[in-house]
């Protein structure tokens, strides 16, 4: 196996495995900080604010998640590499 074989389909694994279950779990932390801050915890303040923290941590996660995934990609393809 070469080495542009083996970063290639170390490539292929990441985008097609870990990012879509990291989008996954930031999409689940803020689910359930929305669960949390309206439906659950609608009388209890400091459970809706741990509910809202959840929700900016989600929302957090994922604009980074997908940030860095698409500078990779972008640079990824600058540079001709192909998954």
């Amino acid at each position: 196996m070469t080495f542009a074989q083996w970063t290639s389909s170390i490539v292929g694994l990441v985008n097609t495995v870990v990012v879509p279950a990291l989008a996954a779990i930031a999409a689940l932390v803020f689910i359930w900080g929305v669960v949390n801050y309206f439906f659950l915890n609608s009388g209890n303040e400091e459970k809706r604010i741990e509910g809202r923290q959840f929700i900016i941590w989600g929302v957090l996660g994922m604009v980074l998640l997908f940030g860095v995934w698409g500078l990779v990609n972008l640079l990824l393809a600058t540079l001709g590499f192909t998954a």
